[in-house]
């Protein structure tokens, strides 16, 4: 539900609105058209005719980084909540209604949005619109449903992150990388502050933050927007506004030094070491960077053709895994992740020690305007196949929209993604590997007791 992964997705989440949209006449990846209820309501309607079928997502401009203090994982706590009924329709009856209909839904919860999906026949859309539409403000909630439903959320985070010593680690680092910042505190939570969650604290976020002029409708499918905007109207536009605070994040301090995380365990069988440096986001940036952190993040860690992998994997033979990972993707600061896990026989402080000199050695002699060019070219083509996929277009521009971007971001992201040189990613290399603003994550298994 709040796992990190890279994929074809990543590449257009957009979020730079200080960049001069193009006209939609250049537009070119997902040609979205997009209105806007008089209730605030922003609705985006992307028409995919292959098939007879339409995704229905509906996000909310709130997350886990926008809980009340001691309050940790109610956003996700919520999102759980939010199929256990209203008056129309009892608890459960929403998935039942969209199961014996042949559809599938589900929801997730970032630390700068939520998100609710549905994917169904044609025909089947205006139900799960009145559906979607009822449970944004008609949710009720009592502690018969909410106190078990917390213990549920209590053996999620037990199974998800107590019996993973990954995880464990990559709470700590978080916790580490932030200090100031509420991107410090999981999604899913503190088990001691969830468990002192509760049916006020549920309602009270609810309507703090759920409304019509907070969210963004996105549909996807066999529909176009002369079919959608009636719809809208007579199921999400009767709800009325309301006043929602500002979303106001804690300020990070400068960071001075640089941390290192240890976590040692019996479960452990592949040790690795992950290196994780503060880096801007397409909101915080202000320029062109992400973009450029995009295609440095493609040259050298991802997949079998990068750099680090054809010398650590293949040439050197030092790293059974190796790659990084860079999501701009945040309405705050994001981080620039580097990882690698040994072979057998290679201990882990050799393996730490031959990553930082790959570091040292890209920041002293760059990358070439020919390795930009290949990258930019495959984002780019792995971009079009993008457009065949029902649910890419809503996720990206759910995303996009929620992180202070805009359609017009999302569809220019091939000439800004394209506007990349070498220049600029050898010149941002030496603003964002600094040491003292990173995270060293070691993973080990645990010391034999003789």
């Amino acid at each position: 539900m709040f796992s990190k992964f890279k994929s074809v997705l990543s590449l257009y989440v957009i979020g730079c609105s200080l960049l001069l949209p193009l006209s939609s006449a250049q537009s070119a990846v997902f040609n979205p058209e997009s209105f806007t209820l008089d209730n605030g309501l922003e609705v985006v309607v992307i028409s995919n005719h292959r098939a007879p079928i339409v995704t229905q997502m509906l996000w909310y401009k709130v997350g886990a980084a926008d809980e009340d203090v001691g309050e940790s994982g109610n956003a996700h706590f919520l999102e759980h909540l939010m199929f256990k009924g209203t008056k129309r329709f009892k608890s459960g009856e929403f998935s039942a209604l969209i199961a014996k209909n042949g559809g599938q839904e589900n929801a997730f919860t970032s630390w700068d949005y939520t998100a609710y999906h549905q994917t169904v026949a044609k025909d089947r859309l205006e139900m799960v619109m009145e559906l979607e539409a009822d449970r944004m403000t008609g949710l009720i909630l009592d502690d018969e449903k909410v106190l078990p439903e917390r213990e549920v959320v209590r053996e999620e985070r037990r199974s998800r992150v107590g019996n993973s010593p990954g995880a464990q680690l990559g709470e700590v680092m978080r916790a580490s990388q932030f200090l100031n910042h509420p991107y410090r505190i999981p999604i899913i939570g503190w088990d001691h502050e969830i468990e002192a969650l509760n049916t006020e604290t549920a309602l009270a976020f609810y309507r703090k933050w759920y409304a019509p002029n907070n969210a963004v409708l996105v549909i996807s499918g066999d529909v176009t927007v002369d079919e959608i905007k009636p719809l809208a109207e007579k199921y999400y536009g009767v709800i009325p506004s309301k006043e929602i605070p500002e979303r106001i994040r804690i300020a990070e301090p400068p960071q001075n030094a640089a941390r290192r995380v240890i976590k040692e365990s019996h479960l452990v069988t592949n040790p690795s070491v992950t290196i994780r440096y503060l880096a801007p986001s397409y909101r915080t940036a202000g320029n062109n960077d992400p973009y450029a952190l995009q295609v440095l993040d493609e040259i050298i860690g991802s997949g079998a053709t990068s750099k680090l992998y054809k010398k650590l994997v293949i040439e050197e033979k030092l790293a059974a895994s190796v790659g990084t990972s860079y999501s701009p993707n945040a309405y705050d600061q994001s981080t620039f992740a580097l990882y690698i896990s040994p072979r057998p026989g290679v201990e882990i402080d050799e393996a730490e020690k031959h990553l930082r000199q790959e570091i040292s050695d890209l920041i002293k002699r760059g990358v070439s305007q020919d390795e930009v060019d290949r990258a930019i070219a495959r984002m780019v083509d792995a971009a079009v196949f993008a457009r065949d996929s029902l649910a890419a277009a809503p996720n990206v521009i759910g995303r996009a929209i929620t992180t202070g971007g805009s359609v017009e971001d999302v569809e220019a992201w091939p000439e800004r993604i394209g506007a990349v040189t070498s220049e600029q990613i050898n010149n941002l290399m030496e603003k964002v590997f600094i040491d003292n603003q990173s995270v060293t994550g070691v993973l080990l298994p645990a010391k034999r007791v003789e």
